[in-house]
């Protein structure tokens, strides 16, 4: 079965997931790797893409990353 990408045309979800990461003094590599532990498919590549707009979000890595940096949803929207 094929997993669901979030489309973000603007980037508002990447833009924010950099914004909130970085405001929570967490590197791209140190979440990559958590997220890992967790069993989510991420690579930092795809995070630098994610984060710049050049990738879709997977809905996994989305709430993966919600749960890791311990915000909401609408944090990511807003």
């Amino acid at each position: 079965m094929k997993e669901e990408k979030i489309i973000d045309k603007d980037n508002i979800i990447g833009k924010n997931i950099k914004r909130i990461r970085i405001s929570k003094g967490i590197g791209q590599t140190e979440l990559v790797e958590q997220l890992q532990l967790k069993d989510i498919n991420i690579t930092r590549e795809s995070l630098v893409k994610i984060e710049g707009g050049r990738q879709h979000i997977k809905l996994t890595q989305l709430k993966g990353i919600k749960e890791l940096l311990d915000v909401s949803y609408d944090e990511f929207l807003s």
